[in-house]
């Protein structure tokens, strides 16, 4: 069994006046792929952003790695969280439009100063991962294909090493072909045993990439286990997310 990275336990968000997580409990495993699912609304992105502390748990606990890391005891910054080697790539992919590729890479190289800076290998790992971010290295990022787009918001989630990616809603609005092609690239990163919480309403990627996965429904996680054992039930599928996996390949 591996170890948790990351642990949620009796995590509560308020936004406002809006109660939106209620006791979230679910395990992140070192080195695997965790897929977090469920219907739109169900509370997946407010858990991502209260990970990273951009929205603070009113109660409950975030640790990582066995250091608390949000919630009422102790909450950290999002700039201390990322710089325990956490990124976050949002369903907005929040990259900068009127900056090129390189430009955009730089910024998230937090230890460099210039692009000679980065280390080559890992740049030459990631061009080989995503080789449209080489084709259009000097073209501004706000004139890439949605797929392109969404390929260079995981590569700046990946320009130095992470500990653990928390990506949210990767394959969203992207053609089958582009997806297909995420999912060889994702399958990559899971090969260097880095950790991944993945929400995803592509029930195929979730299928290809997960090891475990959390079902969330109305701010709670009414589900936990491995991926292969939901694969393997319809009506746990049917149950939990109205869908069945098999019929979305």
């Amino acid at each position: 069994m591996s170890s948790s990275m990351l642990k949620l336990e009796g995590v509560h968000t308020h936004i406002g006046a809006y109660h939106i997580l209620h006791g979230v409990d679910f395990d992140v495993p070192a080195g695997q792929v965790t897929m977090l699912l469920g219907r739109n609304g169900a509370g997946k992105t407010t858990t991502l952003r209260t990970i990273m502390g951009l929205w603070a748990a009113s109660s409950g606990s975030v640790q990582f790695d066995g250091q608390a890391i949000g919630g009422k005891e102790r909450q950290l910054t999002t700039p201390e969280i990322a710089r325990l080697g956490i990124a976050y790539v949002p369903e907005s992919m929040g990259i900068f439009s009127d900056l090129t590729v390189r430009e955009n890479l730089l910024l998230a190289a937090r230890g460099a100063r210039t692009v000679d800076d980065i280390d080559t290998q890992r740049l030459e790992w990631l061009f080989a991962m995503f080789p449209a971010l080489k084709k259009f290295w000097l073209y501004p990022a706000g004139k890439l294909s949605g797929g392109q787009k969404q390929m260079l918001a995981i590569a700046r989630a990946m320009v130095e090493p992470r500990r653990l990616l928390l990506i949210d809603e990767p394959s969203k609005g992207l053609a089958p072909a582009i997806v297909a092609n995420l999912i060889a690239v994702l399958r990559e990163l899971k090969s260097t045993q880095t950790t991944v919480l993945l929400v995803e309403q592509n029930f195929g990627m979730a299928r290809a990439l997960g090891d475990t996965v959390a079902v969330m429904d109305d701010g709670r996680v009414v589900h936990r286990g491995a991926m292969a054992e939901m694969v393997d039930d319809e009506e746990l599928q049917h149950r939990l997310l109205g869908l069945a996996l098999g019929a979305h390949q």
